[in-house]
């Protein structure tokens, strides 16, 4: 397990800063929280002060993410979990599997008309990226590949997204309007559709066969459509609304929302008092008192004055930039409850990035004639090898 810590430095930068790697026996959710509790304490690093925590959602991750929260949520209940939003990407792109293909072939009939792509046996197949649930670089590269290949289509679909608008409350709300009053339609569509193509429609009302079809196996009651709905059409659908509430609690669709309007495109669009005002008092708690909250107000309303005027700020592109611009000005030290929620949000780690790095350094770093490598050492080899930068500015 590689331990990453998120951070804004004094100047206004985020920093991720590699930190440690620490072997473990398994990935349950109590050995994982041990390890990082075992970690932090080392460093008299308290875990009451964590904001955010960001975890691997795929591969031997997936099931364990509730369960390391709720374990942090005794010694840490003001940390908020964020899924990677690299795995959201995959998630979101292979959920909209049917859009990707209807626009690639668009794109593909267009290129072979302009003779930009080539059309012997085996070309211009349409593809997907990779199902997520690894996260080796191999099936990144992969990923990565097919993404190139893919790149007008897959712009045009993150466009269509961005425009439709990806509301995961409604989605789920749908999920279950289908579950609950949707099967006689859904069933009579499948019909239909193996009416008009000659499939084989099994007779519904039939005994449904279980096992070996011995009859002392068998249950009277159940019926073939009976099967169907219960052991596979609502199975499916709570399986999908779980995967939904895993990877998009409503908890974190509304932090994140509510972040937002900290942010400076566009001149500050997005900007709200209202939001704001509720982001500390709802999310950060814990790191404003009541006097807090009101003097929070009164800057917000000298901030909105004073730094939407300036030049400097209106060219900004990302809340990063303006954590930077704020310190630069020196207007961090007159706006510090804004500046502190925007620090605080920073520390949500969207996605782990430079933890996948750090696997891939190890590989370079424990090579066979150093495979018994104890775990310190092996961290510092890694720290040397990963913040070499820095380590040569110290020497100079």
């Amino acid at each position: 397990m590689a331990i990453i810590l998120r951070y804004v430095d004094y100047k206004g930068f985020v920093r991720e800063r590699f930190f440690q790697v620490v072997s473990v026996n398994d990935t349950n959710a109590s050995t994982l929280k041990k390890e990082i509790c075992n970690v932090l304490a080392r460093y008299d690093l308290s875990i009451e002060n964590l904001r955010g925590q960001g975890y691997d959602g795929a591969s031997n991750m997936r099931g364990e993410w509730n369960g390391l929260q709720a374990l942090f949520l005794k010694d840490c209940p003001y940390a908020y979990y964020i899924h990677c939003f690299a795995h959201r990407l995959q998630l979101a792109l292979v959920a909209h599997h049917s859009d990707l293909k209807s626009i690639r072939e668009g794109e593909i009939q267009e290129l072979t008309a302009l003779g930009e792509l080539e059309t012997s046996t085996g070309a211009n197949q349409i593809c997907t990226l990779q199902r997520p649930g690894t996260t080796h670089w191999s099936s990144h590269f992969t990923s990565i590949g097919r993404l190139i290949n893919m790149f007008g289509s897959t712009s045009t679909l993150l466009e269509n997204l961005i425009d439709k608008g990806l509301n995961m409350s409604t989605t789920k709300m749908l999920l279950q309007k289908l579950r609950e009053s949707e099967w006689d339609t859904f069933l009579e569509s499948v019909v239909s559709f193996c009416e008009r193509y000659e499939i084989d429609i099994p007779n519904m009302n039939a005994r449904h066969m279980e096992g070996t079809k011995r009859s002392c196996q068998q249950k009277d009651n159940i019926t073939v459509k009976h099967y169907y709905h219960f052991s596979i059409f609502i199975v499916v659908i709570d399986y999908q609304l779980i995967e939904l509430n895993n990877i998009f609690p409503e908890q974190t669709i509304e932090l994140l929302t509510l972040s937002m309007a900290l942010s400076p495109i566009d001149v500050f669009k997005s900007f709200n008092v209202d939001d704001i005002f509720t982001l500390a008092n709802k999310f950060y708690y814990e790191d404003f008192s009541k006097n807090d909250i009101e003097d929070l107000r009164r800057q917000l309303s000298h901030y909105k004055l004073d730094v939407f005027g300036c030049p400097e700020f209106q060219i900004l592109a990302s809340l990063s930039e303006l954590c930077q611009c704020l310190a630069e000005t020196k207007r961090s030290e007159h706006y510090t409850l804004i500046d502190k929620l925007i620090c605080l949000v920073f520390t949500l780690l969207v996605s782990t990035a430079t933890t996948e790095r750090a696997f891939s350094t190890m590989k370079l770093v424990k090579t066979p004639l150093r495979n018994k490598m104890d775990g310190d050492f092996l961290t510092d080899c890694m720290v040397i090898f990963i913040e070499k930068e820095r380590l040569l500015i110290s020497l100079t």
